[in-house]
Parts: C-alpha cells; structure tokens; sequence
C-alpha cells in the first residue's frame, strides 16, 4: 500500500507539469514578441493581441551611452515648430545620447539650426542633410498628399546617410513619444536576417478601398503598413538593391494609378506586398494613429501603455474622434512645457557636452550668489534658446531703401502689435521673450486676429524666458539680427511711428543718397502722450497742435530730459530739411541706421542704459545723427515694466547698474582707445550735475 501522502504529492506534480505545459505553449507555440501564433499570417486581426506590448516583459534595452540615431524630415515653418514639440517629447524620455540626422529645406535648416545651438542640449548630435539634393531623386513621382515632394524623401534615406550608419528610427514630424525611444531602438534586437524595415500596421481601412465609392488605394498587405514611425536597417536595405527595388516597384503601380495618395506608405506598402519577409511587425502603441478614419482605438484600449501619439491627420490637433480630447492633453503638455529643463546631462556618458557649455558652466560656477550684483552677471551670462521665424514669413523683395521696423517685446505688450501694424505696413522683425506656454498663446493671438494673420511681412522671433530680469539688448539683438532690408528703424513697441513714416523714410533715404561708405544714422524724433484715448494726428502741423495744447509733449521731457534733449525740437518744429545734431551724453534717440550697424551690448539687462550704450557706440564708429524733418513717433502710455519698478524702488539694482556703466567705459576705452575718452568726462559730467 502506498503511503496516505502520496496521491497528493503526485497530484501537485500533475499540476506543475500542467503549468509547465501552458507556459511552453506561450514561449514555443506563439511569437514571443506579439503573442501571435508561430503559424500565423499578417492577414489576421491587426489589432488582437500580437500588436499589444511584450506580455508585461521589459525590453533589452541599449546601454546607457550607446548612442541612437534618429531621422526626421522637416520642411517649412510650420513644421519646424512640430518637430520641436516631437523632440522635447523624446528629450524628456530618453536615457541615452541621440543622434538627430535633420533632411530640411534652407527655411527649417535656418530656424532648427539656431534653436539647437542656442538649446544647448547635453549629449544631442544634429546634423543636417539639404532636402533640394534629394528632390530630383524623388520628383519623377507623382503625389496627390500634402506634404508633397518632402513625404517621399523617406525613400532614399539609405542612399543619403552615412554608410556607417547601419539603423535609425525614422519619425514623421506630428508624432509625441510617451515613453523612452530606447526601447523602440531595442526592438531591433527581434528582427529576423531578412527583416529590414520595423512598421507598425495601419489602423484604419484605408488599403482596404472600402472607405467611400471609387476609392482605389495602391497595393498592401492586409490594411498595410503606416510610416509615422519606421526602425530601418539601412546595412540591410542597401544589400537588397532597395533603391532598384522600390523604383521597379513604384513605376509598374504608376501604370495604372495616377499618384500616390499617401507618399513614401503608398510605396513601402507596395514593396512589402510583393516582399513581405522585409517587414517586421511593431506593436500598434508605438504608432496610434489618429487619423479622420482611426480604428486606433482596437489598440489602446487594450494596452498597458501607450508608446508614440501620431496625429496623422491633416487637421493634426483638431481631428475629432472618441478620445482626441485625452491625446491632445498629453501632446499640450509637451507643447508648453519648458525646454530648458530638457538641458539635465546624462549622468556617466563621455563628451556629452555641445559647444561651449563647458566654459559656460565655469564661468556661471565662478559666480558669487552673495554679490550684490549676482542676478545681472548670471543673466549675462545665460544662453537663451531662440525660435527664429516662429511664423510664416514672406520676406518683401530686395529694394534699395527698403526699411524693416526692429523691436521686441513681452507678453504684457502683445496688445501694442495690431497697432502697431495698421501704423507701419512695411516689414517687421520682433523678438518676444516668452515661456513655452506664452509662446502657444501668442500663437492663437495671432491667428485668431484679423489683423496680425493677414501680415506675411512681420517676422516673429521666440526668445524664451529664462532669467530674472528682462535680457532687453538680447532680444534687440536677436531682431536685427533677422532683418532683410538694407536699413532698419530701431524702436521700441509702445511706440507708434506716423501713418506715413514708412513711405517717408524710403524717400528720406533715396534723396540723402548714402553712400556705402557713409555712416549715418536717422533720428526720428519722440513724442509722448499721457492719455490712453488719444487721437493720433495725421500730420506735423497736426502733432505740433497737440503739442502747444498740452496733449504731447516731447518723450521723458520731465523724468529723462537729456534722453532726447539733442534732437533740439525747437529746430525741429521749424525745420523743412534733414540737421545734424552732436552726441551728448545719455542720448538715446530712435534711429534709422543700415542692417550692419553696431549690435546692442548685451551686458545691459532689465531697465536702464540699454539704448544710451547703444548710440555711443555709433557716434565712437562715426555715425552722423541727422534728424529727420517731417519723422515723428509717439509713446503711448502703460503699466510701468518690473524692471523699472524695480529700479526706481531698489538702490542695489541701481548700484548695479552704475557698476555696468563704468564696465562698459572701460571697454571702450580698450577698445576706441583715446578717443573713448569724451564719453567718460561726459558721463562724469553728466552724474556731477544730476
């Protein structure tokens, strides 16, 4: 007789090998990576369980400091900021060192190239590829999609990057990670040897040619492939013939259809048709698509976690589906978040530093926070990330004494640009200092005002906010900087310049007849009224009423006199021609000078002695101050800045200020030498007297 014990212990042996049994179905008998069966066609359900996550297992991901390639092809202005808000999501994310290899048209390559040298982002590679080389490659196809030439691009990736780059990911512009890129780089790890390209399947039935009547879609597997995220092994794909290969295939499909509907997908799909061992399925999170048609929700409602947002839709954020609403939460979140916090190192990675940020850091970590004057050095010292034509802009063609009005400005004066625009119909360069949230706001304001949207003319420049005080020469600077036509009219945005001043200065600068050779910088006198309702007069003799009735008066004539006191407005209420007037110390007229005049000292932040530095230096290089006769500019008046407040009120910021003036003298005497000399006795003068 056996033992009581026995059947029982036989039993929980039956029971473990029953369990051995299920889990060897799960490892053996179905695909490891999807969970679909090992004799399973790509045919089936696209969205069950073989497009979900890897059954709660972690990915292998890379080490920490291997370093990842990332394509994306970007043209325009529109999808510069895009792509920006795709890389602040991937930056936010990642744990590893990134390679961005950027194919852009001269527009996107000019602001993308700007903003990552001035991002600073540590242990970020950018390297750019010219999109009108690869145009004739691709040009020969015809293509009905939006994105036009640039959709198909994709294409000819393997003939274009480096040969030793053996895998890249490959991203649309409008998609958002939520989740770290490494762990789409560590599927291809799964690839099998012939295995080339990693596409997430479609989701919606676009390739089936059900969607409306006459609907003929090209060529796919099941319902195909989407391309807003592609894993490429360009080693493999260059050792297939790919580019023979997608061409073969793209010309016998243009025999009988028109046009691609869909760019590169349309191509892809027709090559995976005919090659379907060069496709490896992704699971469907890594590509939510919320496109017009989306069945993106068979996907996401059965996952753990969702890996990359694709607004894959020409209305991109305004698609309207079942859960818009949450995805566009989460792309918001990334739109308006602060990229400067992006700049954190990787801990243990080598040469992680870009250019520069190493003498950065030193010179910011020889700081005393204790010095009085800590907040101006540390500000002078900040390197702000700067979005250049954060807009659609229409340069004006090249005309000889053409005039681009240069100013900056805050959130707390964006209510001065529609005026501003109805006073100057020529081209404008403004430099708005804004945080990542201000900047989609300032956004909507434009586009939802009649006035600013209809003006292609107005460049817009994003400086964004990081600092205590207001980097005012900086944005100035960033202004001029962007400028196209050969003159510029320096002024400040709570000043509204004559209906016809703009007419008036090009005539002004045909007739003087300035020479390449002569420095001259046009003084347009300043006036100021203290009324918020205020009719702004047509003309001189109309200005010259208010002024004698009390309704203007000349700018800062009772709190800064010697500000403008030079510009002699007595002479001016009586002169018919241009007069030259002398330097005297704390002027700061607003003038027209040539686009390559002296830049703005930067040293001066928040409020005070900006403009004053600025025309020294242009009477130290020779520059002639003519007033102009019939120019006039009224400041209207405001809430007072927290830089002015904080002037008026604090002796320190005051102390500090004072401490910039004598830097900025002794520069000048380093650098003009002995006849620098007269701004400093003039100076000395100047606060003897005060």
């Amino acid at each position: 007789m056996l033992p009581r014990g026995r059947p029982r212990a036989l039993g929980a042996a039956t029971l473990l090998l029953l369990l051995l049994l299920v889990v060897g179905f799960f490892l053996f008998g179905r695909d490891p990576e999807y969970g679909l069966r090992a004799d399973a066609t790509l045919d089936e359900d696209p969205y069950g369980s073989r497009n979900l996550s890897f059954s709660g297992l972690p990915p292998l991901l890379p080490p920490k400091c291997e370093l990842l390639h990332v394509v994306i092809v970007c043209a325009g202005y529109n999808s510069s900021r895009e792509v920006i808000t795709l890389v602040k999501s991937v930056l936010f994310y990642r744990k590893n060192p990134l390679h961005f290899h950027l194919v852009t048209d001269a527009i996107a390559r000019n602001i993308l190239e700007t903003l990552f040298r001035t991002w600073m982002v540590p242990a970020v590679v950018i390297r750019f590829y010219d999109a009108e080389e690869l145009k004739p490659l691709i040009s020969w196809i015809p293509n009905t999609h939006y994105s036009g030439l640039y959709g198909l691009m994709k294409l000819v990736l393997p003939s274009i990057l480096p040969l030793s780059l053996a895998r890249v990911i490959v991203l649309d512009t409008d998609v958002t990670f939520s989740s770290d890129i490494a762990e789409l780089w560590a599927l291809f790890a799964h690839f099998s040897d012939k295995q080339v390209v990693g596409l997430v399947e479609n989701q919606s039935d676009w390739y089936l040619g059900n969607l409306w009547k006459n609907h003929r879609p090209w060529p796919a597997l099941g319902r195909g492939f989407n391309t807003g995220v592609i894993l490429l092994c360009l080693d493999r794909l260059r050792q297939t013939s790919w580019e023979q290969m997608w061409k073969l295939v793209a010309k016998q499909k243009l025999r009988t259809l028109t046009a691609t509907s869909l760019a590169d997908q349309d191509v892809f799909n027709a090559v995976i048709k005919e090659h379907p061992e060069l496709v490896h399925l992704l699971p469907c999170v890594w590509n939510v698509q919320l496109s017009d048609h989306t069945l993106a929700e068979r996907c996401y409602l059965e996952a753990a976690d969702l890996k990359v947002i694709h607004w894959n839709s020409p209305k991109k954020l305004r698609v309207k589906n079942k859960h818009a609403e949450f995805f566009r939460n989460l792309h918001l979140t990334f739109l308006g978040y602060d990229g400067k916090l992006l700049r954190r190192e990787l801990l243990g990675c080598p040469n992680q530093l870009p250019p520069g940020a190493e003498q950065l850091q030193q010179a910011l970590a020889h700081l005393d926070e204790e010095e009085p004057c800590f907040e101006f050095r540390q500000q002078q010292l900040t390197v702000h990330r700067v979005h250049i034509t954060f807009l659609p802009h229409q340069p004006p063609p090249p005309r000889p004494h053409d005039v681009t009005l240069v100013t900056q400005l805050s959130m707390d004066r964006l209510q001065m640009l529609e005026a501003l625009c109805r006073h100057w119909p020529g081209p404008m360069s403004l430099a708005l200092y804004l945080t990542d949230a201000e900047a989609q706001q300032f956004l909507h304001f434009v586009e939802t005002s009649p006035v600013l949207s209809a003006r292609k003319d107005v460049a817009y420049h994003i400086v964004y906010r990081d600092g205590p005080l207001y980097p005012v020469n900086q944005l100035r600077n960033v202004a001029l900087a962007q400028a196209l036509t050969p003159y510029v009219f320096l002024s400040d945005v709570d000043f509204l310049p004559a209906y016809s001043l703009y007419d008036y200065l090009r005539a002004s600068l045909e007739q003087l007849e300035l020479g390449s050779g002569q420095k001259a910088a046009l003084v347009v006198p300043a006036f100021e009224t203290l009324h918020y309702r205020f009719s702004f007069p047509n003309s001189k003799a109309e200005l010259l009423t208010l002024v004698d009735a009390g309704s203007l008066h000349t700018f800062r004539y009772h709190e800064w006199p010697q500000g403008h006191a030079p510009t002699d407005y007595a002479r001016w209420r009586e002169a018919r021609t241009p007069y030259r007037v002398q330097w005297a110390a704390d002027y700061e007229p607003y003038v027209v000078v040539p686009r390559d005049c002296p830049r703005y000292d930067p040293r001066f932040v928040g409020f005070g002695w900006n403009k004053v530095a600025h025309i020294i230096e242009l009477d130290a290089q020779e520059y002639e101050f003519l007033v102009l006769p019939e120019a006039f500019s009224i400041h209207l008046p405001h809430a007072p800045s927290l830089d002015i407040s904080r002037f008026r009120s604090s002796p320190t910021y005051r102390d500090c200020l004072q401490a910039l003036k004598e830097e900025f003298h002794q520069d000048l005497s380093r650098h003009y030498g002995a006849a620098a000399l007269k701004y400093l006795t003039a100076l000395q003068q100047s606060q003897g007297q005060a």
